[in-house]
């Protein structure tokens, strides 16, 4: 008996295509978050990140900022205040709660991480022209707008 001849697989569509390349995009973050010092894992980068851009918060805020669960966030800060990478003060309207501030150190070492990115984008995209890197930057904020106004439902 004849074995069924194999069904040609369809091209994927324009949106299965885009979620395969975010998924690529997943890659490439894994690769710079190697760039990372050792004891720096990347939500740690990414707490710190959040301060920077910001400001002084509350935990509470900053969980909802990460989409975490309050218990993993206050792991994370646990984690850079034993670095000094920031710091938990009292909070003057309501001592029973703490306000997150980066410190010097922190924000010396988010410069650091800056830098070693930025290095490995300029080393990864030498081929490219600085159009191209101009429209991938446009897509990619105008990507991120698109969710950003869907999380916020109709107006």
């Amino acid at each position: 008996m004849d074995a069924p001849a194999p069904v040609a697989a369809r091209p994927p569509t324009r949106h299965e295509e885009l979620a395969r390349q975010l998924t690529g995009i997943g890659a490439v973050k894994r690769d710079l978050a190697r760039l990372l010092p050792a004891d720096c894992p990347p939500a740690a980068g990414a707490v710190m990140t959040l301060l920077d851009r910001h400001g002084e918060m509350r935990l509470s805020r900053l969980a909802d900022l990460m989409a975490i669960d309050i218990s993993v966030t206050s792991r994370h800060v646990a984690h850079l205040v034993d670095r000094g990478w920031i710091t938990r003060d009292a909070d003057p309207g309501d001592g029973r709660c703490r306000i997150l501030r980066l410190t010097p150190a922190g924000r010396a070492l988010l410069a650091e991480i800056g830098a070693r990115h930025t290095g490995a984008l300029e080393r990864a995209l030498a081929d490219w022209s600085a159009h191209d890197i101009d429209v991938l930057n446009t897509l990619l904020a105008r990507l991120r707008s698109s969710f950003q106004l869907q999380d916020k439902g109709p107006a």
